[in-house]
Parts: C-alpha cells; sequence; structure tokens
C-alpha cells in the first residue's frame, strides 16, 4: 500500500486535527476542572478558582479563559486548612516566549525581565477567612500566565501554580489552518476517485429524467 495515497494522508491530517483540539480542549498548567469545579493546585495545596467579569458578564464564571478585555476578578477559595496561614501573592505576566498552555515555574524564571513581562502583581498577604480575591483591568487581547505562589507558615518552603490563560476571545492557533488543509485533501481525495465525474453523471441523468 502507498503511504502517501490521498486516504492515507487524510486519515494522518485527521488525527493530527483531533490530537490538537483534544489538546487544546484539555486543562491548562495549575488549573483544571474536577466535579464540574474549576480547581487551583499550588503544589498539593488546592482551592476553588473562578474568574469574573462584573461590567461585561455580569456573574458569569469562567475558568482560566477570559472573554472580553476590561476588568477581571480572580477568586480563590482555600481548600486546605493550612493556605488561610500563610502568605499567598499573585503574578500575571504576558507570554512573552509563547510558552502557552505547557507553562512552568522553570519558564517564567527564565524570563530575561520578568517586571517588564508583568502585568500585574498582588503582594504577599494572608487571608485567614479563606478567600482570596485580586482584580486587574486587562487593556490588550492576548496570552498571558498566572504565578500564584504560597509560603509556609512557620517552614521555609514556597508553593507555587503556574497557568496560562488567554484575555479576549480563544486563540486557536493553528487548528485552523489544518481545518483548511483537511478541507482540501478531503477534496483532492473526492476529485482523484473520480467523484466529479460521478457527480456529472448523477445531474445528467436527471435531467434526462426531468
Amino acid at each position: 500500500m502507498n503511504i502517501h495515497s490521498p486516504r492515507r494522508t487524510l486519515q494522518l491530517v485527521l488525527l493530527l486535527v483531533w490530537s490538537l483540539s483534544a489538546q487544546y480542549a484539555g486543562a491548562h498548567g495549575g488549573v483544571a476542572f474536577e466535579d464540574d469545579l474549576c480547581v487551583i493546585n499550588i503544589d498539593f495545596l488546592r482551592a476553588h478558582f473562578t474568574v469574573f467579569q462584573p461590567e461585561t458578564r455580569e456573574s458569569d464564571e469562567f475558568c482560566e479563559d477570559i472573554p472580553d478585555v476590561s476588568r477581571a476578578v480572580f477568586v480563590m477559595e482555600y481548600l486546605h486548612s493550612l493556605l488561610p496561614e500563610m502568605l499567598v501573592d499573585f503574578r500575571i505576566i504576558r507570554d512573552i516566549n509563547d510558552v502557552g498552555k505547557y507553562a512552568t515555574l522553570e519558564d517564567v524564571l527564565a524570563i530575561d525581565d520578568l517586571e517588564a513581562a508583568t502585568v500585574y502583581y498582588e503582594a504577599p498577604r494572608i487571608e485567614p477567612g479563606g478567600f482570596y480575591t485580586a482584580s486587574h483591568e486587562f487593556d490588550i487581547k492576548g496570552t498571558y500566565i498566572g504565578v500564584v505562589t504560597a509560603e509556609h507558615p512557620v517552614e521555609d518552603r514556597y508553593y507555587t501554580a503556574v497557568f496560562y490563560f488567554q484575555v479576549g476571545g480563544a486563540d486557536l492557533g493553528t487548528i485552523p489552518l489544518f481545518i483548511a488543509l483537511l478541507l482540501l485533501l478531503q477534496t483532492s481525495y473526492w476529485l482523484s476517485n473520480g467523484g466529479w465525474t460521478r457527480y456529472r453523471q448523477r445531474s445528467a441523468q436527471r435531467n434526462k429524467a426531468a
């Protein structure tokens, strides 16, 4: 069998598009869906994570990706008993190196000028009530990386969550290109297997019958 046949190529492209779509739909970084709730994992420490845009989306809740270029309110409801005793800070940086949804702390530390890439920083604070909130007015559509750091209350230990998110609508990346390629290959396969000839024959038969 010729592995470069249109059918084989079509199958490979379908598999690739499905893989990219599945990856895009999956969870990013330290934030994940669990039991229909958005949960952030700060190493072994966990919290419910929600984003609101009260001026444009009222009480709608978002998990990471933010639809509008406007103010966003980030809310963490602590699920671990240690978190209310810990200093927690929150940083938002532009994804200037395009590391995407697989961003790690190493990627953040590799940025030459972290302060220049930072669009928002909330200094460490303790929230004994178990709710941490932060608010930032986004003015540019794009991709960002959030970094949450928690300091152990008595030991010299730090726990971090790094997560990628988008503001102003989802970035589909190269998926539209692959969809266009898929349609092109499908059309090529249809033509090379006599699809156009069969279509003309059926059209001619219908015209005669009419």
